[in-house]
């Protein structure tokens, strides 16, 4: 195995991880909308996974499963993932909000902020703002 195949691994599995998450979310509420399915798909797809591996870990993946990632830009990009998907079918489940939330304390932000972190994302997502204007939007946030 050569170097370059050790960290495309380590790619891959953080990826399949992040998507986990995802899955696990999109599970919460016994049903994963065709919305929600395809926004998976496409994450898998834009990080170079199969459709037929997506689908093995939409499968095999429970509601309790989640990864914890190493950086803040890790931890925001899953935490904006989620949030994206909890909006992405129209139909917004308590659940699925607590799981956010849940996740949110998961990834290392603190409780007494989770609720605002999540509605702010949840704001400037359906605001129709970018990742990283909203990226840039949570850091100053998390400043304070």
């Amino acid at each position: 195995m050569s170097l370059m195949d050790l960290f495309s691994n380590k790619d891959v599995r953080l990826v399949k991880a992040h998507l986990k998450n995802l899955v696990a979310l999109s599970k919460v509420d016994n049903f994963i909308a065709k919305t929600e399915r395809e926004l998976i798909y496409k994450i898998g797809e834009r990080n170079g996974l199969s459709e037929e591996l997506v689908e093995d870990i939409i499968e095999e993946t429970s509601t309790s499963e989640a990864h914890i990632p190493l950086n803040d830009s890790e931890r925001f990009d899953d935490l904006f993932d989620l949030v994206h998907l909890m909006l992405v079918d129209g139909i917004i489940h308590e659940s699925e909000i607590d799981f956010c939330m849940n996740m949110a304390e998961r990834l290392g932000f603190k409780k007494a902020i989770v609720g605002v972190l999540v509605r702010k994302i949840s704001m400037n997502i359906a605001n129709g703002l970018n990742r990283e204007s909203i990226k840039a939007d949570v850091s100053n946030f998390l400043k304070f």
